[in-house]
């Protein structure tokens, strides 16, 4: 693997923790109408390595993962499409709607309206990790070839 792809990978993984342990604090809280300010800043905290992680992988990662197999990355439609082609993604629909609220929640500045943003989080951040498992033990087949 080169050197690039092995840096990214790492970085993948620690991003993958922090959104790990982002998500147990408000898997546990669960969804309120109503939520105290701290519970609020570990939502916001959760949207905001949601949002990183996903624009990671798919910017990044997954263009490096082309790279390396001399895949020409092209437009992000192409690299979604040749992830999903590597059985990185399952459903390209579905990775649409997830980065759709990472765009929802980078474009959204009114609380209220964030807080809307949460349960899609709590359903989305496990498979967004599933995700990023799967490109990682992709990448690290590589390496045995």
């Amino acid at each position: 693997m080169n050197e690039l792809l092995r840096q990214q990978t790492l970085q993948l993984q620690k991003q993958m923790q922090w959104l790990q342990h982002s998500f147990e604090q408000c898997f546990v809280l669960g969804i309120k109408n109503d939520y105290e300010v701290d519970e609020y800043g570990l939502f916001e905290t959760l949207s905001s390595r949601y949002s990183r992680t996903i624009d990671f992988l798919i910017r990044k990662y997954f263009r490096s993962i082309d790279l390396y197999e001399f895949e020409n990355p092209g437009t992000l439609i192409d690299v979604v499409q040749h992830a999903h082609k590597r059985g990185l993604v399952e459903n390209i629909d579905e990775l649409r709607l997830m980065k759709d609220l990472r765009n929802s929640i980078v474009h959204e500045y009114l609380e209220e309206k964030l807080a809307e943003t949460f349960d899609e989080l709590l359903e989305y951040t496990p498979k967004l990790l599933e995700i990023c498992r799967r490109s990682i033990d992709y990448v690290h087949s590589l390496e045995e070839l």
